[in-house]
C-alpha cells in the first residue's frame, strides 16, 4: 500500500530494492538511441504521440520479447499504455506503450500522502465531470470524509493543475496525463479487491459442515486409505491387482469406479475410462463434437507454449468456424468473445466456449446417459473383485537379526576353535526359518 498514514495499521510499502534496479538496468539499456528498442512518432486519434512504441515491436524485441518480463515492466510502471489504462500487461499488438520518466520509478521511494492522492483525483473529477471509475470515485467519497478540514485546499490545487494543463500542447498534455494515470494505477491502494472480498458471501458453519459430512460419507469407501480395498491394498500386501483393475484405460472397470461416475459430472469427465464411455454414448446421439471439443480445450490449456497458437486456430477450423467439419452451437454473445480472443490466443482463450458446452453436456446429455442402455450394459460388465486373504509371517528387524549374529560369534569365540563350515550353515538355516 502506497498511501501511508495512520489508517494502514503499520504496514509500510517495501520494494525489492535488488530486483527493481536490475530491471532499471534493463530499461535504460532499452532505451539507448543505438542499440534500444526504436521509438517513433504515434497518432493516437487524432493526436500525434512522440517516442512511443507498440506492443509487438517491445514483445518483439530486446529483453521485453518474454511476456514474463515485459508485462512485469509495465506493471511497476517502468512502460506504461497510452490507450487501455485499466490492463497492466504488455499485450503484443498495435496498442501504444511509452518508456516512464525516471521521476515516477518505485526505486525513487517517494513518500506519497493522502493529500496527493486527494489532488490527483479532484482533478480527474474536475477533468471527467464526475464521471471516474468506481474504485476512484469510493476513494474519492473516503477522502472527502477524512480530510473534509482541507478540501478546500485540495480543490484549489487541483483547479490550479488542471488550468496549467490545458495551457500546455496536446501531444504533451496527453503524455502527462498518461503518465500520471500509470503512476496511480501502480500505486493505488487496492480498495476494490479488498472490498470484493469483504462482499463475498459467507457460508454458515452448519452448511459448510453438513457439506463436509456429506462428502466424506459419499467417498469414505471410495478412498483406499479410509476403505478395505479390493481385492487387496497393494500398500500393505505388495499385491498390484488393486493398481491393475483400476487403469485409466482398463477394459472392463470395477463397479466401485462405475459407481463413483454418478457422482458428478465432472467425476465422469476426470476418468479417461468414464469419458470413453460417456463418448460412446454422444457418438449414438450424434453429439460427440461437443466432447470432443471440450478435450480438445483442456490440451490447448495444458499443452505445451510453442504450439499453442496451431491448436488454437485448428480448434477454430474444426468447431467454431463456419461450414466447420465438427461445428458446435453456441450463442452469439460467447462466439464473439471467442472470436475476439482468438485474434491474440493464449491457453484459456476458450473459456467461454467451454464452459458453454461444458454446462450444455452436464444439464443435458449427462441425464441421458446415466438412463441410456450404455451406461447400464457397462454397469452390468463391471467386476467386482472379491477379498483376497493373505496370511504373512512376521518377520524379525534387521538390528534384531544382527544382534543375533553378533551374540552367536561371541559364544563362538569364547569356546575355542571351531568348524568355520559347521557355524556357517547354522546360521543361514536360522535365516531361512
Amino acid at each position: 500500500m502506497t498511501i501511508r498514514n495512520v489508517r494502514d495499521h503499520g504496514q509500510r510499502y517495501r520494494p525489492r530494492m535488488a530486483c527493481l534496479k536490475k530491471v532499471e538496468n534493463v530499461v535504460l539499456e532499452m532505451q539507448d538511441p543505438k542499440t534500444g528498442v526504436k521509438s517513433q512518432t504515434q497518432r493516437l486519434v487524432i493526436t500525434t504521440i512522440p517516442h512511443a512504441i507498440t506492443g509487438e515491436i517491445l514483445r518483439n524485441s530486446y529483453a521485453a520479447g518474454k511476456s514474463t518480463m515485459g508485462t512485469m515492466m509495465v506493471a511497476f510502471g517502468y512502460i506504461y499504455p497510452l490507450q487501455d489504462h485499466k490492463r497492466l500487461i504488455l499485450k503484443p499488438d498495435t496498442s501504444l506503450y511509452r518508456f516512464q520518466t525516471p521521476y515516477f520509478w518505485p526505486a525513487q521511494q517517494w513518500l506519497v500522502e493522502d493529500t496527493d492522492y486527494a489532488i490527483y483525483l479532484a482533478k480527474r473529477n474536475i477533468r471527467k465531470k464526475g464521471m471516474l471509475e468506481l474504485y476512484e470515485q469510493e476513494q474519492y467519497n473516503n477522502l472527502y470524509k477524512w480530510m473534509n478540514h482541507k478540501w478546500d485546499f485540495i480543490v484549489m490545487q487541483a483547479k490550479e493543475q488542471y488550468r496549467a494543463g490545458k495551457e500546455r500542447k496536446k501531444p504533451d498534455r496527453v503524455v502527462f496525463d498518461c503518465q500520471e494515470r500509470a503512476y496511480w494505477v501502480v500505486h493505488r491502494p487496492p480498495i476494490m479487491f479488498i472490498q470484493q472480498c469483504i462482499m463475498r458471501p459467507r457460508v454458515k458453519s452448519s452448511v459448510s459442515i453438513g457439506a463436509l459430512i456429506k462428502y466424506t460419507t459419499t467417498y469414505k469407501e471410495h478412498d483406499p486409505f479410509l476403505h478395505t480395498c479390493l481385492p487387496s491394498s497393494p500398500w500393505i500386501t505388495d499385491d498390484v491387482t488393486y493398481w491393475t483393475l483400476n487403469m485409466p484405460n482398463v477394459e472392463t472397470p470395477t463397479k466401485m469406479r462405475v459407481e463413483r461416475w454418478t457422482f458428478s459430472f465432472g467425476e465422469l469427465l476426470m476418468d479417461p475410462r468414464g469419458r470413453a464411455d460417456f463418448r460412446l454414448f454422444l457418438k449414438k446421439e450424434f453429439s460427440g463434437e461437443n466432447l470432443a471439443f471440450w478435450e480438445a480445450c483442456e490440451d490447448l490449456k495444458w499443452g505445451a507454449a510453442e504450439t499453442m497458437k496451431e491448436k488454437a486456430q485448428q480448434i477454430y477450423k474444426t468447431f467454431l468456424a463456419r461450414g466447420a467439419p465438427r461445428w458446435i452451437n453456441i450463442d452469439g454473445k460467447t462466439m464473439d468473445i471467442t472470436v475476439k480472443g482468438l485474434a491474440h490466443p493464449h491457453r484459456y482463450v476458450l473459456d467461454a466456449a467451454q464452459t458453454h458446452i461444458y454446462m450444455l453436456m452436464k444439464k443435458d446429455s449427462y441425464g441421458r446417459y446415466l438412463k441410456s442402455p450404455v451406461f447400464k450394459e457397462t454397469q452390468k460388465k463391471a467386476v467386482a473383485p472379491e477379498s483376497h486373504r493373505f496370511t504373512r509371517r512376521p518377520s524379525l528387524s534387521p538390528i534384531i537379526l544382527r544382534q543375533q549374529e553378533e551374540e552367536q560369534k561371541a559364544k563362538l569365540a569364547a569356546s575355542g576353535p571351531v568348524d568355520i563350515t559347521q557355524v556357517m550353515s547354522k546360521l543361514e538355516r536360522k535365516q531361512k526359518n
